[in-house]
């Protein structure tokens, strides 16, 4: 099952207030023991039964964010993670407690009589199947300010999520592009998407809850002193506390033609379809290997007249999922390997690989022609660049807020900078990762975005909140879903089960002895249960991945 994030035809979740009489009730003849969940149904509707602590609960089946099967996932004492994408929802409440997704589960009335357990759903949860958790509004009187810099996830969770624990002070959000917050995950898998059906909140919304949304409007400078920014239309905003979650941007190709017409890059709804209807039918080459190059690969790959892939190292996702996963994944995109040298081919995709574009010619102001390093040289009506991020700090340069070297910025568990009531969320972030040590990361994903923007509201609210997500994304290749979970830069072992002929294998990645990240193709609900173990913080060893027996997955 699937579900579209919601557009302006759909209606927002109800509230948590907002309740209507009983009228459907369901008699279960159950015999879960604790720690297990069946769906159920209730009239035509699906409910996710749970017994956890020795009692009982029951919450919406659909997880709020693209619809999976809840039963078909990870139960871990109170919550239960989504097979797909890994949000998580309180059992007993039906609470979001982990991202993606934006909204709540609804929570059904659960009583035993007679040894059956009776399920009891409202009205208007046969016809919706998330909740909006309740949030406040502005409140008179209250003269405090809290600026989010960046319109993406990171910022709308983070005011959400002040709303929702009763901050009463202006929320202003503040963002370049020319839409509200939406699903950026969509755009280099559906690239033909209409801007409307990817919006994740209305501006009904947004004026119903107090938080100001300006569009089309960039930072220039920051002063930390005077605690104002600057914008590029001239125009100055002060603040009492800043959220930095300004994002990245694709880094563009240095050298001859990069300016020709037809050349690509993925940042925006816009740039989707113009993607799409330029490539259809057309010969499209596409520089990267990492995960836009290849969704887009996979996307193209009915449509175009050709697909060529142009790879800086061996094999695709070599720095990101390792070279096992990335010969696998040219197995998937080609029939068969025809070799293991520069080039590869089959299903209408090829690959060089160990190369780089050294210039792109055009004809008549258009791409015509794509020169790589190796001499060979490609034919092209579309060209395509996903070859990483550059950072959208510049207007940090001369503040004291402190960057890395790469100019990501810094903080602290807490998504505190080291400038007092400067917090920072999201891809422009590098930050403490709690499952490794502490290592300081810079981690691209959708879910990790949210979740530090959670954390750094409830720490602007002196919360005290700690960052201990498990980073956890997915990317899709030719219909097939490979989902992520840990961080494994740096392993030096990798554990395959499973069979690549079969399209279904379960990897971990181990370094020291331990696993410290899986990926798993068709092997559901694996790649949850390891995340929920991570997040507990229990240790996976060498021996349990490389064991025959995977009975330890389950939570006990």
């Amino acid at each position: 099952m699937s579900a579209r994030p919601p557009n302006k035809s759909a209606p927002e979740p109800d509230t948590d207030s907002d309740l209507e009489e009983i009228t459907e009730e369901v008699c279960v003849e159950s015999e879960l023991q604790d720690g297990e969940m069946m769906e159920v149904e209730v009239g035509h509707h699906t409910v996710l039964l749970v017994r956890s602590g020795g009692e009982y609960s029951a919450i919406g089946n659909q997880c709020t964010h693209y619809g999976a099967p809840l039963s078909k996932g990870a139960l871990a004492g109170t919550r239960v993670r989504c097979p797909w994408h890994g949000a998580c929802f309180n059992v007993k409440t039906g609470d979001l407690e982990e991202y993606p997704g934006m909204d709540c589960l609804p929570c059904h009335k659960v009583k035993i009589e007679h040894s059956k357990v009776h399920v009891s759903i409202h009205k208007k949860y046969l016809k919706q199947n998330k909740r909006l958790k309740e949030m406040g509004g502005r409140v008179q009187g209250v003269d405090h300010t809290v600026l989010l810099m960046g319109g993406g996830a990171a910022s709308l969770v983070c005011a959400e999520t002040l709303r929702q624990e009763r901050y009463g002070g202006r929320i202003i959000m503040v963002s370049r592009d020319d839409l509200l917050p939406y699903d950026k995950t969509k755009l280099s898998k559906v690239m033909n998407v209409e801007s409307d059906s990817i919006l994740l909140r209305r501006m009904e919304f947004f004026h119903k809850y107090d938080i100001e949304v300006w569009i089309q409007k960039e930072a220039k400078s920051l002063d930390t002193e005077k605690k104002t920014v600057m914008f590029t239309d001239g125009s100055l905003q002060s603040y009492d506390q800043l959220l930095i979650s300004t994002g990245c941007r694709a880094k563009e190709l240095e050298c001859s033609g990069a300016d020709l017409e037809n050349l690509w890059m993925l940042e925006t709804p816009q740039d989707a379809r113009n993607i799409h209807y330029s490539c259809t039918g057309r010969r499209t080459v596409i520089v990267g290997t990492s995960f836009i190059g290849m969704e887009v690969a996979s996307y193209m790959t009915d449509k175009a007249k050709s697909v060529t892939v142009i790879g800086s190292s061996e094999l695709p996702y070599q720095k990101t999922l390792g070279p096992e996963i990335g010969k696998i994944t040219m197995q998937v995109s080609s029939d068969r390997l025809r070799s293991m040298g520069n080039y590869a081919g089959g299903r209408n995709v090829k690959f060089y690989m160990n190369d780089s574009v050294a210039e792109v010619r055009g004809e008549n102001g258009k791409v015509k022609e794509v020169v790589l390093r190796s001499g060979i040289v490609l034919p092209a009506d579309v060209l395509i660049v996903g070859i990483g991020v550059i950072p959208n700090s510049e207007f940090l340069q001369r503040s004291p807020v402190e960057l890395d070297p790469k100019r990501f910025v810094t903080v602290d568990k807490f998504m505190k900078t080291n400038v007092p009531d400067v917090f920072c969320a999201g891809d422009v972030a590098c930050f403490p990762l709690a499952m490794s040590k502490n290592q300081m990361v810079t981690i691209g994903h959708w879910q990790m975005a949210q979740a530090q923007g959670r954390v750094a509201a409830l720490n602007m609210l002196n919360r005290k909140v700690e960052l201990n997500s498990v980073p956890f994304y997915w990317t899709v290749l030719i219909g097939n879903t490979i989902r992520y979970a840990g961080y494994g830069e740096g392993y030096t072992e990798l554990v395959l089960k499973g069979k690549v002929e079969d399209m279904k294998f379960l990897a971990f990645y181990i370094k020291d002895d331990e696993v410290v990240a899986v990926a798993g193709l068709n092997f559901d609900p694996a790649v949850s249960q390891v995340a929920e173990k991570m997040v507990a913080g229990k240790v996976i060893s060498k021996a349990q991945a490389k064991s025959d027996d995977l009975s330890w997955l389950k939570m006990p």
